[in-house]
């Protein structure tokens, strides 16, 4: 089964419709495939043609009217799993033991997954009783609600505007560690924190926390490359109310600013540091310097005078 329309997409599929694009260009650029968008555009059109709010408020709302009820809503199962999570039993243990002692029963019958998000949603009492904390393991393999660099807007690509990043992460020794790097594609200006693992929810964290404070018009969107830690990008975009996008596999150059800074961190950071062994002070003091520093293609100006009035502006 596909997976559903994100808002993120719906603007992209605005854009896209409205330049003119065939439906077929547009499923090649978005990743989709082409009933797909004919489908989208025909549930969630109104009188004034299709509009990505609009599309979004429809979904929504068909999500309301046919939503089946949680599985474990259902009381007896909410004390079946408290029982064994009594026990040390992980979701995964659980969720395959309801498939031995309900085998005639389907509707009894829990994934992991759906055991940990009713944990973290509605139990978070028991995320002390799980050994991860209550994450599960990653998935690996395809981002999920992946929007490739071809529906990104020209508006980014020609660097027209303030506000628009590029990420990736610099890894430590053992890839136990890293560094989530962020660069404003206009200004070179650099932000950067220590993530202690390269867990998606990590990445997500740190780099939540070194983007909020940003105002909003310097926080529009930020492409990254593919990795698995970037996963939780839906949720970054939903928090920090931007747009992401993701480089083609193996085509570093389509981030070369981010690419470009990560290659000046290594004259700090040589390849095999370990990260957790460097202080968060003495990122930021890295950080500092970078964004100090007179940059060829901006007169000579450094990436922090560049942003300085927009920062005074908000």
């Amino acid at each position: 089964m596909a997976d559903h329309f994100t808002f993120a997409e719906r603007k992209i599929l605005y854009r896209l419709n409205k330049q003119g694009k065939s439906k077929t260009e547009i499923a090649e650029m978005m990743g989709r495939h082409r009933s797909t968008i004919y489908r989208e555009l025909k549930r969630n059109i109104g009188q004034r043609g299709y509009r990505p709010k609009q599309a979004q408020r429809f979904a929504d709302q068909r999500k309301l009217v046919c939503r089946r009820p949680r599985k474990l809503e259902d009381n007896r199962l909410q004390c079946y799993v408290a029982e064994r999570l009594e026990k040390r039993w992980s979701p995964d243990q659980i969720a395959g033991r309801t498939r031995r002692d309900f085998a005639r029963l389907p509707s009894r019958c829990l994934s992991r997954q759906t055991i940990y998000n009713w944990i973290l949603d509605r139990a978070p009492a028991w995320r002390a009783w799980l050994r991860r904390g209550g994450r599960p393991p990653e998935k690996r393999g395809k981002l999920p609600d992946c929007v490739r660099i071809d529906g990104r807007p020209e508006v980014i690509n020609r660097r027209r505007r303030y506000g628009d990043w590029e990420g990736d992460t610099m890894v430590g020794k053992g890839r136990r560690s890293a560094l989530a790097t962020l660069v404003e594609r206009k200004s070179g200006y650099a932000r950067i924190g220590r993530a202690d693992n390269l867990r998606a929810d990590t990445v997500r964290q740190v780099l939540t926390r070194r983007m909020k404070d940003l105002p909003p018009t310097l926080r529009r969107s930020v492409t990254f490359d593919n990795g698995k830690e970037f996963a939780e990008h839906g949720r970054l975009a939903r928090t920090l109310n931007l747009e992401t996008y993701f480089a083609m596999p193996y085509r570093s150059w389509q981030r070369g600013t981010n690419e470009n800074t990560n290659g000046l961190l290594r004259q700090f950071f040589p390849k095999g540091t370990d990260f957790t062994r460097i202080s968060h002070c003495e990122v930021a003091r890295v950080e500092n310097l970078l964004n100090e520093r007179p940059r060829r293609r901006l007169d000579y100006r450094t990436p922090a005078e560049v942003l300085a009035k927009r920062f005074c502006r908000n």
